[in-house]
């Protein structure tokens, strides 16, 4: 990947004084008549992680309207449940051993049984659920909670404040994206999620630091270039998402709200971020100091 690529390529905006100089991961997007904030998420913090970054309370109290992954008010439970006994839950015979070769099936078990991870009880998911789980698992260990991420926080404050929230995907497309991987590419994400994760607790104080400081620069070599080793995941969980956001993010630029879209921070790095896919159509944006 070309580092900072993005950053070379960006108009320095006149906007609204926001960030006292400290950069953040946020971008800000002009419109004719409208300002569209795009904000990198951290989907799961902990307590001590709060209060956001002051940059991101002005942007969201700045905006009419807000644009996530997700529709967050509106997510249903059940609904949720269902799809994931269809698609992470193997509905024949077989188990998660029979799509694993035995020496990769072995090393996974091993990996698990040093997480403390009963391996057993993932026999019947999908070699792509059983990763989300123990990534899950493992991050909940450790404080973390989605009832604390940067989504959940601002999607209550909506909800008090009566501001809209509206979602680029459904959830139905976002779990049809992790269950149309490959067996090989589901494979190797299982693969790495265990080896990470006994370093889980350093690297996500190491990410949310960089994060909450705008280094992006860090961010793009511990998160974009170690996913970019795997190029069907990377294609179809970052790549074609962003390039189908942008049409989306694109029309708004004709509105006269103003807007905050909240995206995981991966989406917004590198060359193929929607900041650099914006900047490439002519988009007036910049990261915001």
């Amino acid at each position: 990947m070309l580092r900072h690529f993005f950053l070379a390529a960006l108009a320095v905006l006149p906007g609204i004084a926001i960030a006292d100089g400290q950069p953040v991961t946020m971008w800000l997007a002009q419109g004719e008549s409208n300002r569209i904030y795009i904000l990198g998420s951290v989907h799961l913090l902990r307590p001590q992680d709060h209060p956001l970054p002051g940059a991101l309370e002005a942007a969201y109290d700045d905006a009419e309207a807000l644009i996530m992954e997700l529709d967050m008010d509106d997510l249903d439970a059940t609904r949720i449940q269902a799809l994931t006994n269809q698609l992470g839950v193997i509905q024949d015979e077989r188990t998660l051993r029979d799509f694993m070769a035995p020496t990769d099936y072995e090393q996974a078990a091993r990996a698990a049984a040093d997480l403390d991870i009963p391996f057993d009880m993932l026999q019947k998911t999908e070699p792509w659920f059983a990763a989300v789980t123990i990534e899950q698992l493992v991050l909940m260990r450790l404080g973390f909670n989605p009832m604390y991420g940067v989504e959940m926080h601002m999607t209550m404050k909506a909800t008090q404040d009566g501001k809209s929230i509206e979602g680029l995907e459904t959830i139905d497309e976002q779990l049809s994206f992790l269950d149309g991987l490959s067996h090989e590419a589901q494979i190797d994400l299982l693969l790495q999620t265990l080896a990470e994760g006994g370093n889980v607790a350093s690297m996500m104080d190491d990410m949310i630091r960089a994060w909450r400081d705008g280094d992006i620069a860090y961010l793009e070599k511990n998160m974009l270039d170690d996913m970019s080793q795997y190029p069907e995941l990377f294609d179809v969980i970052v790549s074609r998402r962003n390039q189908r956001w942008v049409r989306s993010i694109e029309e708004l630029l004709d509105d006269d709200d103003d807007y905050l879209i909240i995206v995981g921070a991966l989406h917004l790095i590198g060359d193929i971020g929607v900041p650099a896919l914006l900047a490439r159509r002519g988009v007036r944006i910049r990261q915001v100091e």
